[in-house]
């Protein structure tokens, strides 16, 4: 299936839309009635992600919320803006070297 986690496989699922009118008993009425039931697709909130795969590939992927949350994947890491190195640094005339951000 194309709309599907990549990871656990959850993917839509059927069910019923129940229409109903009429005031709670608990809250003083005489109770609700249904007045229609439709069919319906529960659909999983998938995300695109892109992750770091165990041989060291990136890849973008469907991943439910339930399995990012959990950890199941490693995110990619978006690369640090480039800083010169510290021993280039020191022998390039007129360059500070590059601190960290503390």
């Amino acid at each position: 299936m194309a709309y599907q986690c990549e990871y656990c496989e959850k993917s839509k699922s059927k069910g019923n839309q129940i229409e109903t009118r009429g005031k709670a008993k608990y809250l003083g009425g005489v109770g609700t009635k249904v007045t229609g039931i439709t069919r319906r697709e529960f659909k999983p909130n998938l995300q695109r992600v892109r992750i770091t795969t165990p041989g060291g590939t990136n890849l973008t992927v469907r991943i439910c919320t339930r399995c990012l949350k959990k950890g199941v994947v490693r995110k990619a890491v978006k690369q640090a803006p480039f800083k010169l190195p510290v021993a280039a640094a020191k022998t390039t005339p007129g360059v500070k070297p590059a601190t960290t951000g503390k």
